[in-house]
């Protein structure tokens, strides 16, 4: 190598650690600039991921103590003090464990998603309540819908309207786990 070419070299490496230092200074002057803004970011997404990790341990925590009581609770029904911490714990499991214990009663309430369905479609049949069975079928998410159709159907052709059933049974889809109760009374309802 020649004297020019070292020397060129050298100074590539001279412009090259150069350039690195004064991005080093511009990086030391932004920090610098900057600094209470990044550590108050810092610190706000630290307490943020140990909230969450706290939140998530205590529902954790707080699932565990409510099946733990709920299953006290299907060993002993009658176990008062155990209800009133489930109800602390868990509204829903609570309203379940007073469904199960309470579904003959007339006047029990439930909010909880597809019991409070259930038990109004078990008022409706029981009360034989063509408008209430109508309500309980058209609920979006009902697990039952298509048997309480076929129950409102069932209904309409005891009081004798014939083509309400058969209308009725139209609404059931053919790929519903009813279908063979359907075909037995769509069988029925063509004599009528």
């Amino acid at each position: 190598m020649s004297l020019k070419d070292n020397m060129d070299f050298v100074k590539e490496e001279l412009n090259s650690e150069e350039k690195f230092l004064e991005s080093f200074v511009k990086i030391e002057r932004f920090f610098k600039k900057y600094k209470q803004i990044i550590i108050s970011a810092a610190a706000i997404i630290v307490l943020a991921i140990v909230a969450f990790s706290v939140t998530s341990y205590l529902k954790e925590q707080n699932k565990i103590k409510a099946n733990i009581v709920f299953q006290e609770l299907l060993k002993n029904p009658n176990d008062k003090k155990a209800l009133e911490s489930l109800k602390d714990l868990n509204t829903r499991l609570y309203e379940i464990v007073l469904y199960s214990q309470k579904a003959n009663e007339k006047d029990i309430t439930i909010n909880t998603e597809f019991f409070k369905e259930l038990l109004a479609y078990e008022k409706a049949v029981k009360e034989q309540n063509i408008n209430k069975l109508n309500d309980v079928s058209m609920e979006k998410n009902f697990l039952l819908k298509e048997f309480a159709i076929f129950n409102r159907a069932l209904i309409l052709t005891e009081n004798g309207k014939y083509q309400e059933a058969k209308d009725a049974l139209k609404m059931i889809p053919e790929t519903s786990q009813v279908k063979d109760l359907v075909a037995l009374l769509n069988h029925y309802l063509i004599t009528k």
